[in-house]
């Protein structure tokens, strides 16, 4: 099914125009009585830093913030509240009135890599029009690139071992849908959210919780409730009261066909290692082993030499394990005067210097194919050649959205760029000890803001 299909059977979710700050309209309401909101200008959507730690960053969300793009108006009801609560004046509101975004966006393709003052989204409109859009573009990439990056942490810490995505039950509602489509692109398999699944086509999957078990009046009826249900190549919870029995009694129930047992509690590493021991005993080899429990890509790397074939990973993926947003920023970075001349502006304060100017992005890359700097140039395209890959392509067009970047094949072409991203990094960007961005960002011929 496609975006488009979701807006017309109304299972869709698309953006109020209040999902912004109070202070973007008054920007607006001002600039609209000084004559400057309809200058042309260039807002850049950036991190000056990666999170603490963070070797690399994994830009998400953008396919979500195009399709909300595509419906980012100013209705009765919005227009209502602004002049009740006289947010703006009347001039204002009749512009919001007929607001339709006409600028041109560029950035980075999602699931991309992305390092300190990388160019991530580039609005070119006027004032009033990117204006509008700072505080919901912030707001979807903040929360999915933190997910992302945390997920593809994971994804490679475990390593031929699957993740799934469980995190629902840990965050909003609207957001478990993005931290599924987030954690989907940067690797992991599949999601518990259906709504995720029925919007973006993220394969789902979940068996029961301990609840089931405890609404049975044994365990064993629990279990054969749900392989009679399921199939004995159902995963079977099996923690809920002494785990070495509920493993005799899932493969009395479901014989040498069981799929899996899911461990929830306890040493996890122990656990997995005694249940092995004893599926094995029990004749059933080919039984798998999930665990669940808080897992973060520390816990997974911890579990590498433990018999386990999959994570459920939920609290510690949704809140960005330890990095719950991106800290991301959106500055104007060049506005034309009204003699049509354009002027490059930054910000000067101290440590949040900017870097004026329209940007230019490739990576530098080695002979071999490996990642070796992010070449950030300012008003002049980097030289394309063999030892470099553009980064920035174009996803606005006048108004015209790039529809290869929405729905669920914009989800699928995500997974593809990250893939390649991943594979051109160092080995050195996968060690989970704290360190500096893998490769440095060098910007040509300006001076650098240094501020950490």
């Amino acid at each position: 099914m496609s975006i488009l299909d979701h807006s017309e059977t109304n299972r869709g979710f698309w953006p109020s125009s209040l999902f912004t700050d109070h202070y973007e309209l008054t920007m607006l309401d001002t600039a609209m009585a000084s004559g400057a909101a309809h200058r042309p200008s260039i807002f850049e959507l950036f991190a000056r830093r990666l999170p603490e730690g963070r070797r690399y960053g994994v830009v998400a969300g953008t396919g979500r913030f195009l399709e909300g793009l595509k419906h980012f108006r100013f209705t009765d009801a919005e227009l209502g509240f602004l002049s009740d609560h006289r947010v703006v004046t009347d001039k204002t509101l009749a512009w919001l009135a007929d607001f339709t975004f006409s600028g041109t966006i560029y950035g980075y393709p999602e699931g991309e890599v992305y390092f300190p003052h990388s160019p991530i989204l580039q609005v070119e409109a006027t004032f009033a029009e990117a204006c509008l859009l700072e505080t919901y573009a912030l707001s979807i990439l903040n929360f999915d690139s933190a997910v992302a990056s945390a997920a593809s942490r994971m994804v490679r810490a475990a390593g031929e071992r699957p993740c799934i995505e469980m995190g629902s039950r840990r965050t909003h509602e609207e957001s478990a849908v993005a931290a599924a489509r987030a954690a989907y692109v940067a690797g992991f398999g599949s999601t518990s959210n259906l709504e995720a699944g029925a919007r973006y086509g993220i394969p789902t999957g979940g068996t029961a919780a301990h609840s089931l078990t405890l609404l049975h009046d044994t365990e064993r009826e629990a279990f054969q409730a749900q392989v009679d249900t399921l199939g004995p190549d159902t995963t079977l919870l099996v923690d809920t009261y002494d785990i070495a029995q509920g493993v005799r009694t899932a493969v009395e129930v479901a014989g040498p066909g069981l799929g899996k047992v899911r461990i929830d509690s306890g040493d996890l590493i122990e656990q997995a290692h005694s249940v092995r021991e004893l599926l094995d005993e029990l004749g059933n080899t080919d039984t798998g082993i999930m665990v669940t429990s808080d897992l973060d890509e520390y816990a997974i790397a911890g579990l590498r030499s433990a018999p386990v074939n999959a994570y459920g990973v939920g609290t510690k993926l949704v809140t960005g394990s330890g990095a719950p947003t991106a800290s991301m920023v959106y500055k104007l970075t060049a506005r034309a005067a009204d003699d049509g001349s354009w002027h490059n502006v930054a910000k000067a304060s101290q440590g949040k210097k900017s870097v004026g100017g329209r940007k230019y992005a490739a990576r530098q890359l080695t002979p071999s194919g490996v990642a070796a700097a992010e070449l950030l140039s300012v008003d002049e395209p980097i030289t394309s050649d063999q030892t470099h890959r553009d980064l920035v392509v174009k996803l606005v067009d006048h108004g015209e959205i790039d529809e290869r970047y929405i729905g669920q094949a914009g989800v699928q072409r995500a997974v593809a760029r990250h893939r390649k991203s991943l594979a051109e990094l160092p080995r050195t960007a996968f060690r989970l000890q704290a360190g500096d961005p893998v490769i440095p960002s060098l910007f040509q011929e300006i001076d650098f803001p240094r501020d950490r």
